[in-house]
Parts: C-alpha cells; sequence; structure tokens
C-alpha cells in the first residue's frame, strides 16, 4: 500500500518521485515501462545521435498517415526509460516567453500565469552563470553553457547578425529574441536528465520503490475514486494500491492513453473499442499540437562539420578528458528566435535550432559528405490533433492524429513557408561564404511559394514537442482542473505536458518539469510560491563566451 503511485519515470515523474519522497512518512511508488538509464550514449551528449537507432530507450511511435503532409506516417520518438524524453532529447533549456503563461491563465489555467510559474522555473533550476530575478542556482537541474562548439555555429550566429538580427546570449533573459548559443541541461559536461537531477538523489531513500519494465495496464477506480492500477512486467499482471492518489506522468500519448483504456474518456470512442465507460470527459486525448519543423541542408566545403566525426575517437577522447571535447556537445548548439513578417504580436513566432552536420530524417538517413542543417519551426500553431486509441490492448500504440497543417485559415502552412524563407536567407549572408556548397534540400535557393509549399509536405517533421491532450481548463472539454486533478474523479491527477493548453514557444522539456514541481507542492497541500526573491545578480552576458573550440 502506497500513498502515491506514479506512472511514468520521465521529465515530471521523476520531480514528483523526489519531492514527494522528501518526507520520509510519505510512500512512493514510481513506475516505468522502460528500462533504467544505464546505456552510455544517454550521458554522453553527443551520443544523442547513436539513441536514434536505440528502440531499447524509445516508444518509437508513427502518426496516422497526416492528410497535409502527403499522407507521410512521422516518426515520433519519446523516452521510454528512466528519465523519459530527458533522457533522450537534445538538452536545450528553454521557457518560452511570460505572455504564454499569461494565455495559459486566460483560458482557464487560474494559477498559471507568469508570475505564478517563475518561482517553479527558479526552483528547479542550478545555472552555472548564477542566479537572479529569473534564473535559479540552487535547484536539482543542472543549466549549464556548452563546453565545446562548432565554428559552424558561431558562423550562423553570425550570419543572424548580417541579416539584421540581435545576439542573444540568454534566450530564458528580459528577452528571448535573437541569435545565440543554448544553455543545455548538463553536469560537468555530461546530460543532467531528470532521472540525473532528481532520481538519483533519492534512489536510496527507503520510501522510494521504483520498478523499471512495468506497462501500466489500467487505473483501478472504485466509484469516483482512483485506488491504484494494474501492470504487467515479467509476463505476470501486478495490482497495486494507494491510500493517496494515483499520479499520470505518461505525456502526452500515454496519459491519455492510459485513461481511455481504464474507461474515462469521450464514451463513444471507448465503446467502439469494447471499453465500458467508467467516467465521461470527451475532452480526453483532444487537443494534441506539436511543433512542425522545416529542415534546410546545405554541403559544406570544408571538412570541419560533424558528419565525418569519429564515433569511436569522440567517445574515447569524452570519457578520457573528463567530459571534453566534441562528446560533450548537444549538436543543435546555436539557434534563434524571430519575429516573422505575420507575427500577430510582439513574440517571436519562428524558432530555429543549427546542426553543423547534415540531418535527414531525424539523422536516421545518413547522406555522403559534408554539411550543414537549419531546423525552423512556427511556434504557435493553430492546428489541433488528437490521441485515439487503436486498440483494447494496452501493448498496441495510441492512433496519434497531429492533423499537422489542418488550420482552416492556413496560416500554419504561411508560417512553415516563411521558416523556409528565413533558413535561406541565413545561409546565404556573407558568414557562410567560406563553407557553403551546394544546397541540399531544397535542392534549389530559388524556388517559388509554390514549391515551398510542396517540399513541406514533402519533408517537415516533428521537433518533438507534443502537448495539451489533457488540457488544463474549466470547461466541458478539459481534462483537468488547474490543480491537475482529472474532473469528475478523485484520487487522480495528470501531471505532464498533456496539460498544456497550448504550447509555450520553445522547447518544452523545461515547462514540464516547472509543471511537476508545482503540482509537487498542490498535492502535499503547500502554499504555491507565488513570488521570487531577488538573489544576487549574474554574470555580464558579455563575460559570457560566444564558442569554445577545446
Amino acid at each position: 500500500m502506497y500513498d502515491y503511485i506514479i506512472v511514468g519515470a520521465g521529465s515530471a515523474g521523476c520531480v514528483l518521485a523526489h519531492r514527494l519522497s522528501e518526507d520520509p512518512a510519505c510512500r512512493v511508488l514510481l513506475l516505468e515501462a522502460g528500462p533504467r538509464d544505464w546505456h552510455p550514449f544517454i550521458h554522453m551528449p553527443a551520443g544523442l545521435a547513436k539513441l536514434v537507432g536505440q528502440k531499447g530507450v524509445n516508444w518509437n511511435y508513427d502518426t496516422a498517415p497526416e492528410p497535409h503532409l502527403d499522407n507521410r506516417r512521422l516518426w515520433w520518438p519519446r523516452g521510454k526509460v528512466l528519465g523519459g524524453s530527458s533522457s533522450i532529447n537534445a538538452m536545450c533549456y528553454i521557457r518560452g516567453v511570460p505572455q504564454d503563461y499569461d494565455d495559459w491563465a486566460d483560458a482557464g489555467a487560474e494559477g498559471w500565469d507568469w508570475n505564478s510559474v517563475l518561482p517553479y522555473f527558479r526552483r528547479s533550476e542550478r545555472n552555472s552563470r548564477g542566479a537572479d530575478a529569473l534564473h535559479g542556482a540552487d535547484g536539482p537541474l543542472h543549466v549549464s553553457d556548452l563546453r565545446y562548439t562548432n565554428e559552424l555555429s558561431a558562423a550562423f550566429i553570425e550570419a543572424g547578425v548580417q541579416a539584421g538580427y540581435a545576439r542573444n546570449p540568454d534566450f530564458n533573459g528580459r528577452t528571448q529574441e535573437g541569435f545565440g548559443l543554448y544553455q543545455v541541461t548538463q553536469k560537468d559536461g555530461a546530460r543532467c536528465s531528470s532521472a540525473v537531477a532528481y532520481l538519483d538523489p533519492a534512489r536510496d531513500r527507503q520510501n522510494l520503490d521504483i520498478v523499471t519494465g512495468a506497462l501500466v495496464r489500467r487505473i483501478l477506480l472504485e466509484k469516483n475514486r482512483a485506488i491504484g492500477v494494474a501492470y504487467a512486467r515479467g509476463g505476470h499482471e501486478v495490482v497495486v494500491r494507494c491510500e493517496g492518489e494515483v499520479l499520470l506522468s505518461g505525456g502526452a500519448i500515454n496519459s491519455p492513453q492510459l485513461l481511455m483504456l481504464s474507461g474515462i474518456g469521450p464514451a463513444e470512442h471507448l465503446a467502439s473499442h469494447g471499453i465500458t465507460p467508467r467516467h465521461v470527459l470527451p475532452g480526453v486525448g483532444r487537443n494534441l499540437q506539436d511543433h512542425l519543423d522545416i529542415c534546410t541542408l546545405q554541403h559544406s566545403t570544408q571538412r570541419v562539420t560533424y558528419d565525418r566525426t569519429s564515433e569511436l575517437k569522440t567517445a574515447f577522447d569524452y570519457f578520457l578528458r573528463g567530459h571534453r571535447g566534441p562528446g560533450s556537445s548537444n549538436i543543435a548548439e546555436a539557434g534563434a528566435f524571430v519575429r516573422s513578417p505575420l507575427a500577430p504580436d510582439d513574440r517571436p513566432d519562428i524558432q530555429m535550432h543549427f546542426v553543423p552536420a547534415m540531418l535527414d530524417d531525424h539523422g536516421r538517413q545518413r547522406l555522403s559528405g559534408d554539411g550543414y542543417t537549419a531546423h525552423a519551426c512556427f511556434l504557435r500553431p493553430r492546428s489541433r490533433g488528437r490521441i485515439l486509441l487503436a486498440s483494447a490492448d494496452p501493448r498496441a500504440d495510441a492512433r496519434i492524429e497531429a492533423n499537422y497543417l489542418g488550420d482552416p485559415d492556413g496560416f500554419d502552412l504561411k508560417m512553415m513557408v516563411e521558416c523556409a524563407k528565413l533558413a535561406r536567407e541565413l545561409f546565404a549572408q556573407p558568414a557562410f561564404d567560406a563553407y557553403r556548397g551546394a544546397p541540399i534540400h531544397p535542392p534549389r535557393d530559388d524556388l517559388t511559394d509554390a514549391e515551398l509549399v510542396a517540399f513541406i509536405r514533402a519533408k517537415a517533421e516533428t521537433v518533438y514537442h507534443p502537448v495539451g491532450s489533457c488540457r488544463m481548463g474549466f470547461d466541458d472539454d478539459a481534462v483537468v482542473d488547474p490543480a491537475l486533478r482529472v474532473r469528475g474523479l478523485d484520487g487522480l491527477r495528470v501531471i505532464d505536458a498533456s496539460v498544456m493548453p497550448t504550447l509555450i514557444g520553445g522547447n518544452t522539456n523545461a515547462p514540464t518539469i516547472m509543471i511537476a514541481e508545482r503540482a509537487s507542492d498542490l498535492i502535499r497541500n503547500r502554499p504555491v510560491l507565488t513570488a521570487a526573491p531577488l538573489p544576487s545578480a549574474r554574470p555580464a552576458p558579455e563575460a559570457i563566451p560566444l564558442a569554445t573550440a577545446g
């Protein structure tokens, strides 16, 4: 018998396990379908390129055929390992901008406005540059400057300046807009996943049990209360019960899937799979959102890219040189936030990740030679998709209908064209003169808008930020209330990226960790933080190096 059962040891689940087990009288069970995070490529940052093919740590989802993307099935990698997607992602630490969270509150997510969430970002963060009003320096999650960057990353930032944009040494500072290097979730040159940050310090607590290889099949309901879960492990079904709450932290795909498998969701859809509706919630699985990304690839005339890097030498140098050299790179070293001509307000609406290598089909397709890649995505898509059951079998993948570019007015497609044009504009700047070879994708620099549309439909992919499928709010389609409790049920909450009403303007890992930090106070009935103290100032941005090579 436990006080809390946490389903999913990803970015949010590890936070909850750490915070709830701080009370020695609180008994906590953490269940994870994947294995322990033992693989060395998880912890060497540049190893993320090799994790693409590691099926043992990845759910390896595919969408249903996407009608606006040439009916392609898009690959959706999600972490299936302690740390979840924070164990396989590119480690970019991004929060978004204050208005993103004020929009949440305006949409019914009371208490999730910027002033309410900032203290939890600060509580989670241990920034290597020190603390200030926007950043923390005492939290579990290490946020650092990259130890090693490729010279092409500096060229990308310089190209942005030549195109008329500002340099930005801190995308999470007073302004998000501009070009710069990403800060990353790393500690001493190694990945700092949520498992490393939150779970490792708590593993030896006597009141915390961690079970891996445990696929939760259903939530146990008694009348209108969740009382436990049933999970499969080693060919056997195990039933565990709790006196407090069941906390779902499976993410934007697995959490709505488990709710529906348990009879919680749209009645007709459940019945179509032979599942008796136990609690009707039409919004389960709806409101799915993701950042669609278009990659522009260019050949390099100089052999300075990561395409030719020896994987064996990189690993050898990394582990023998104290986590330094190319092995400490997150590959997507530089980036940008840009406000397009179509932006409806003063927020940047395009994000870029620059990769000093040719990245085609998520890196699964290797191209010959040397090159570089600019990712560009529209930050606030209007299209909405959904998660459905494909089967009543818990072992079957959910059906993912992302519905990219499905907004009725076609604005998302217009913005993706802007994304592709911006990448070409940057690659044409003098900063790339010494490197610029022939274009790869698209194959010409002079495509018309119609040709760019065809290119986008043929090549656009996810940039790994699915959210929204268990949206919080008060209306009839909301799945959880602002305390993240499943509406109409007791003892059950959803705490992960699925509760976000809308996408934030950037990567979603840091906001997911923030959500779990704040949820831990809500669960324990602690006073929530509402105002951040003002610690000593951080070093001046001018003192932060733009790039290093050692």
